[in-house]
């Protein structure tokens, strides 16, 4: 009879134990999102939040379920950027000394000195350097291609710009370290809604964090950072409003082909008003090629996306 009651006990047990074991095993592997016949799941998300984390310490302090809409929509990013690039290539790979330069600025950001003090770092965050260098691969491979399809579309004036150098040079040069959000509205009438819930966003939490939330531009995933611009490479609706702002003030949002954009001035600094032409033609050019291949690169990845079959679970 006691071996009986013991046979039934364990018989419950075990029961009990498969039923925690399978929503354990259930919600890890819970399916977030289907693009076409790829998933990605909450597994993913949990990787994708340690990796946001790893290289923007800034947003550690989120709110989880804040912290996995930041996730869902940069893994998402990356997933439809990585299926438009299998369309063309085999592997997703790059040449290693051009992938370890790429790595370099990804870890000198965070005030790392080499790679192996990269690769500690990770472990803190249960990620291998593997991922990191096929996450960037995906982007550098990315941007290789929207440079390939859309470059001959770019338009540069030479003579304009050595006249705008010439002209702007006149005084010291004004320096800023700008940080970006870009968003799209459905229509203008919500545009003051999104600005203020973003600027809200901002003044809560910080500007990083409400980049890697709201901001539809390639560089959400270092938190819109921008790095230091010289003022004679703005456009003229840029510079009047940066102009009236100090260190650490946000632009009103400005009306760009690719939506709205809002600037953070993260610092200000002069330099003499020396300067080689030649060089800062060059530095103009690459400016003005990134911005509009950036336009293009925005264009491309929606329309990619209306193509795909994509469900949210």
């Amino acid at each position: 009879m006691q071996y009986k009651i013991y046979l039934i006990k364990l018989f419950i047990f075990f029961n009990f134990y498969l039923l925690l074991a399978d929503k354990s095993f259930s919600f890890e592997n819970k399916i977030v999102i289907k693009i076409d016949n790829e998933i990605i799941t909450s597994i993913d998300i949990e990787n994708e939040k340690n990796y946001l984390i790893a290289l923007n310490p800034n947003i550690k302090n989120l709110d989880e379920k804040r912290l996995n809409e930041i996730a869902k929509n940069s893994l998402l990013r990356e997933k439809i950027k990585e299926k438009e690039i299998f369309t063309y290539v085999e592997n997703i790979k790059l040449k290693q000394d051009f992938l370890d330069q790429l790595i370099k600025q990804r870890y000198s950001r965070i005030n790392l000195e080499s790679k192996d003090d990269f690769i500690n770092y990770l472990k803190n965050f249960n990620l291998k350097i593997k991922i990191i260098e096929k996450k960037i691969s995906i982007e550098a491979l990315w941007n290789q291609l929207v440079y390939q399809k859309f470059y001959k579309n770019v338009k540069i004036d030479k003579e304009q710009l050595r006249n705008e150098i010439r002209k702007k040079f006149e005084n010291d040069e004004k320096n800023f370290l700008l940080s970006e959000i870009v968003f799209k509205v459905s229509n203008k009438n919500d545009l003051k809604n999104k600005y203020t819930e973003i600027i809200n966003s901002v003044n809560k939490e910080n500007f990083q964090s409400a980049a890697l939330s709201y901001s539809i531009s390639d560089s959400s995933n270092i938190g819109g950072e921008l790095g230091w611009i010289k003022e004679s490479s703005l456009n003229n609706t840029i510079k009047d409003q940066l102009k009236k702002l100090n260190k650490g003030d946000i632009t009103n949002p400005i009306f760009t082909p690719n939506g709205y954009l809002i600037l953070k001035i993260d610092d200000i600094k002069y330099t003499k008003k020396k300067y080689n032409e030649n060089e800062e033609l060059n530095d103009l050019i690459k400016l003005k090629t990134n911005e509009q291949l950036n336009q293009q690169s925005i264009i491309y990845f929606n329309k990619i996306k209306k193509n795909l079959r994509i469900n949210e679970f």
